[in-house]
């Protein structure tokens, strides 16, 4: 899946299959369900899965757990805007084109 395909899969009711639960997370976030997409980072273990884990905490307005999450995928505390994390981090876990 790529960028494109993802941003149009926001329209869906149901995350395409085949998303890693980084990226699954990212698309229940965009969703609004803070719940599911929390879930879904909990359960990746990987630096991705810590970034995105980071910015649902960064979301709830929890930054001490925010940080701690930061730190674990490698990432500065983010301070752009929640739509500019989102987007950014979307960009790099998922390819341009493919």
């Amino acid at each position: 899946m790529n960028q494109k395909t993802f941003r149009e899969a926001l329209n869906q009711e149901i995350p395409p299959p085949g998303l890693n639960r980084a990226v699954e997370a990212l698309w229940h976030a965009a969703k609004g369900n803070w719940s599911k997409a929390h879930e879904r980072a909990q359960e990746d273990d990987s630096r991705n899965g810590s970034w995105v884990h980071a910015y649902l905490h960064r979301l709830e307005g929890d930054l001490d757990n925010a940080g701690y999450w930061y730190h674990r995928a490698g990432k500065p505390v983010e301070t752009r805007s929640f739509q500019e994390e989102w987007d950014n981090t979307a960009n790099a876990l998922l390819p341009e084109s493919g």
